[in-house]
């Protein structure tokens, strides 16, 4: 079996991990926390929100990482970091030392999520590509189901500051030595192109090519990566923005808390979904219309949710705004590896991925005006459309 689909599984799982531990288990202990410290809510997530910040400001300087040195060594210090913060949250006893904690986390996220995993798989797969990247966030997209459940539950038998310890263990099994011992740079090291076919054997003993794709000053300054960035950014700012607001909306349409909470809660399975339902045919999806029609998902969602007042229409919202959520982290590297290759992509995503959280950031925090978010989305898949490569410019360079 090609190593690639090893590396897909590890990854999978140690993403998992690292997600459900990281991200998703942040809310569980809000209320525990603020029962025993006497901290706002509102104090506490600022924490969560400056890791994810920082998570995005390092993006650029871990693409570089990836690119000259790869993901074994960086993931591995990423985790046992991340494993002795955990620890150190589980000690807080001052806010400024929950800011502390999860500034650091955010650099560890940079480390150990999405990114370096989804660089991992670009450099080991062309024809598979999509089909590797679906895998591992398919087995990821499980996170939230894992972990949020254990995490309350943990709580509930140990209390929330002896089951950050039980979690940190979890993360320190599941993904340290995962990272450090299966890992790998590239196939070219095993004698292997991407997708695994074998090379010459001329090609063993010569310093392997350069992959092909440009440079990342000369992707900067293409005029196909200025509209992703706008065309990202935008969809970011209007999918944080719905996420964050979608709750007191259903409930201000005169909704009962239990459901609006029920549905919120089904757009994580519909991100599932989505990606398995794309699994059996990614590998011939065009990445540029897998984008474009990804995004379009979005102000089709909200148009539904604006105009369709009924209860089936607020679950025709779910089903294609989940869808949209699932497929943005598919259709990302996808097109980004495509429009520019293998050599310098972990760079190329990074800065993007610094865009993108500077519209996190940007997101609105006040009551939002959702026909304006619907004419926002709409606007990116506009801005999506002229992006395309330039012929002749994906070539190995030696």
């Amino acid at each position: 079996m090609y190593y690639g689909w090893v590396l897909v599984v590890t990854l999978g799982v140690t993403e998992t991990i690292s997600w459900g531990i990281l991200n998703y288990a942040f809310a569980v202990y809000l209320a525990p926390m603020q029962a025993e410290l006497g901290w706002s809510r509102g104090d506490m997530t600022g924490a969560f929100s400056l890791a994810l910040l920082l998570a995005g400001l390092t993006a650029i300087p871990v693409g570089r990482w990836l690119d000259r040195h790869g993901p074994r060594l960086l993931m591995t210090v990423g985790s046992i970091a991340a494993t002795l913060l955990v620890v150190a949250w589980s000690r807080v006893s001052s806010l400024d030392q929950l800011y502390l904690v999860w500034a650091a986390i955010g650099l560890t996220m940079a480390a150990t999520l999405y990114d370096p995993a989804f660089a991992t798989a670009t450099r080991w797969f062309e024809r598979q590509r999509v089909r590797a990247l679906t895998a591992i966030t398919l087995i990821a997209g499980f996170a939230s189901t894992i972990f949020i459940p254990l995490a309350g539950w943990l709580v509930q038998v140990e209390g929330w500051r002896q089951s950050l310890v039980t979690l940190a263990i979890i993360l320190a099994i599941g993904t340290i030595a995962p990272h450090a011992l299966l890992l790998r740079r590239r196939p070219e090291d095993l004698g292997l192109h991407p997708d695994g076919e074998p090379m010459l054997q001329l090609q063993r003993h010569s310093e392997p090519d350069r992959p092909p794709g440009m440079p990342v000053g000369q992707a900067l300054r293409h005029v196909s990566f200025r509209w992703l960035v706008v065309a990202f950014w935008l969809a970011t700012l209007s999918t944080i923005a719905v996420g964050v607001h979608i709750l007191p909306y259903l409930q201000d349409r005169g909704y009962d808390a239990t459901f609006a909470a029920s549905v919120t809660g089904l757009i994580g399975a519909m991100q599932v979904l989505a990606r398995l339902l794309l699994a059996p045919f990614g590998n011939r999806a065009n990445p540029r219309l897998l984008a474009a029609s990804m995004l379009a998902l979005q102000p089709l969602s909200l148009a539904v949710l604006l105009l369709v007042r009924t209860t089936p229409g607020i679950f025709l919202f779910v089903v294609l705004f989940g869808a949209q959520r699932g497929l943005s982290t598919l259709a990302r590297p996808a097109l980004l590896a495509e429009l520019y290759g293998r050599a310098e992509y972990a760079s190329i995503a990074g800065v993007l991925q610094f865009a993108i959280s500077l519209a996190q950031a940007a997101a609105p925090v006040g009551e939002p005006v959702f026909w304006a978010l619907a004419v926002i989305s709409a606007l990116a898949v506009v801005a999506i459309l002229p992006a395309r490569e330039k012929p002749g410019e994906l070539q190995s360079q030696t």
